[in-house]
């Protein structure tokens, strides 16, 4: 069974895995359907990431 603990607390830095950008997170939310978190980042607010998206930031 996976764990429904968020792996980027609200604050914390983060890198998008496709263009090695550091980010800072804004929002996470569980999406109960699908099974994972979703993630709002202060530099693209109109986006969402999966955690698979994301990789801990420096």
């Amino acid at each position: 069974m996976k764990s429904t603990k968020s792996l980027f607390p609200n604050g914390s830095l983060a890198t998008i895995k496709e263009t090695g950008e550091t980010v800072t997170i804004l929002k996470s939310q569980y999406v109960k359907n699908m099974k994972r978190y979703s993630y709002i980042v202060k530099e693209h607010p109109g986006t969402f990431f999966f955690e698979e998206e994301l990789t801990r930031g420096e």
